[in-house]
């Protein structure tokens, strides 16, 4: 079967904090997750801005809770979709949630191995790069095989760095315990972070944003070279001052490269990562 963009879906889940896929592609539906404060129950990057999210963020006394979509809001989008002989589900990491679940079960329901769920083993704009690199290859035609290995090379070789502001959401969260978040934050200890294998991990501890961008840039620079087809994205809680800063690195080192995506992170992101957060991702691919 060729597959193109008249014939083919994507389906993402809202922490690909790509909202903006559905209107920028007519073959892309986004599922949100939701976000609770108390008994209010909002859907990311729908009832609730990434702005309005945090600034009830920073006075809520406790740390809202989040919940991966039904089965039945994976229905409706397929549903949406249903002149489409083909959809990709790409969900965040099975590991960090149970939406691949919700979205597996749902593709179960239609049956006819129409809708195609992949576990992308990571998250937030790594998962938009992805859709982006499999919208690339659907305008040109493709198959199911050429996008399966695809989305196995992407596994193996994207790239993420992220780093919070404050350790007060991690601790609130039940990450880290509030000794270690209070001498985190007196220190000034920024943990760099990334995701492998579904999961996060630490990279290192730096002090300060400057220690933090060059630790950013001795991943970046470690794991990719200067060539075309190197796609990066930049996500943010709250702190478009990182925009011009990551912009520059890229410029400096990897001239070649393009900038695809700069989001905020939604509601369910910036629940864990708290304001100020910030996430460098990269990606070749030179289709």
């Amino acid at each position: 079967m060729n597959l193109t963009s008249e014939n083919t879906a994507i389906v993402l889940d809202s922490t690909s904090d790509f909202p903006e896929a559905a209107e920028r592609f007519p073959n892309m539906r986004v599922v949100p997750l939701y976000v609770n404060f108390g008994a209010e129950s909002f859907r990311d990057h729908v009832d609730i801005g990434s702005h309005d999210f945090y600034d009830r963020l920073r006075e809520a006394p406790v740390l809202p809770t989040t919940s991966q979509p039904t089965p039945q809001d994976f229905l409706d989008a397929y549903e949406q979709l249903a002149g489409y002989e083909r959809i990709y589900a790409l969900q965040l990491s099975a590991k960090l949630s149970g939406t691949y679940q919700s979205a597996v079960t749902a593709a179960d329901e239609i049956g006819g191995g129409r809708v195609l769920v992949v576990d992308t083993e990571t998250a937030s704009l790594a998962v938009g790069l992805l859709a982006l690199a499999i919208q690339r290859r659907l305008a040109r035609g493709t198959t199911d095989d050429e996008i399966a290995a695809l989305i196995e090379r992407f596994k193996q070789e994207n790239g993420v760095v992220f780093t919070v502001a404050t350790l007060e959401y991690l601790q609130k969260g039940g990450r880290i315990g509030r000794a270690q978040a209070l001498a985190g934050t007196l220190l000034s200890v920024k943990p760099i972070l990334s995701v492998d294998d579904g999961v996060i991990h630490p990279v290192g501890k730096v002090r300060g944003r400057q220690k933090a961008l060059e630790e950013f840039a001795r991943v970046f620079t470690s794991a990719t070279g200067n060539v075309s087809g190197l796609r990066i994205a930049i996500a943010h809680a709250d702190a478009p001052e990182w925009i011009e800063v990551l912009t520059d690195l890229v410029a400096k080192a990897r001239p070649q490269a393009e900038i695809e995506l700069v989001e905020n992170l939604g509601a369910v992101v910036g629940t864990h990562a708290g304001p100020g957060a910030v996430g460098f991702f990269w990606f070749q691919d030179d289709a």
